[in-house]
């Protein structure tokens, strides 16, 4: 039996680059199918971990909220509820007294520009146990209230000012007038 060998008809084809190739290939994406895997187990793992502090935590806050409830029904019994208005009362009355006016007046006096009265100064509690302050001031010109806005905002102390209402000289009053509330940084 005689074998054909005519390569001008039958060129010579170049498989080994492409078969190096392709085991090359074959190779990297195992490797990277074996980490996949490896990756995919350690984040159930990591699941089921964080899956059981979670019902620990649910549980830990349901046993919480029970005593809650269980004491918040004490204290709305009728004999408690005069202690109760009373220490809201005691505690409300504390709250107002640990602001310090003497910080108020240095933190304004360092604030406020050189053209502007402070005429009226209340401050208050909101709920969240932050002051607000809630402020009268008169300048001889409307630029000087501006003025104070900007200071105001630009305070590390103060927080956003609203401008309730600006009030133009009358007889009475020869002064540009404005109410503002500012949030005021003092921790009670």
């Amino acid at each position: 039996m005689r074998i054909p060998i005519n390569l001008a008809s039958e060129p010579f084809r170049r498989d080994r680059p492409i078969l190096l190739a392709s085991a090359v290939v074959s190779v990297a994406l195992v490797a990277t199918l074996v980490l996949l895997v490896y990756l995919a187990l350690l984040d159930r793992e990591q699941l089921q971990s964080l899956r059981g502090d979670v019902s620990h935590l649910q549980t830990r806050l349901r046993v919480v909220q029970a005593e809650q409830a269980r004491l918040d029904a004490v204290l709305r019994l009728p004999e408690n509820a005069t202690v109760l208005e009373r220490s809201v009362f005691i505690n409300d009355l504390i709250d107002h007294k640990a602001i310090s006016w003497n910080r108020i007046f240095t933190d304004l006096e360092k604030t406020a520009p050189y053209n502007v009265r402070i005429t009226a100064l209340h401050p208050t509690i909101d709920s969240r146990n932050q002051v607000m302050l809630d402020m009268t001031v008169a300048a001889d010109q409307p630029e000087g209230i501006q003025d104070l806005l900007k200071a105001l905002e630009a305070s590390p102390v103060f927080g956003y000012v609203y401008q309730h209402s600006t009030l133009p000289p009358t007889q009475a009053e020869p002064q540009y007038r404005s109410r503002i509330t500012v949030p005021y940084d003092q921790k009670l």
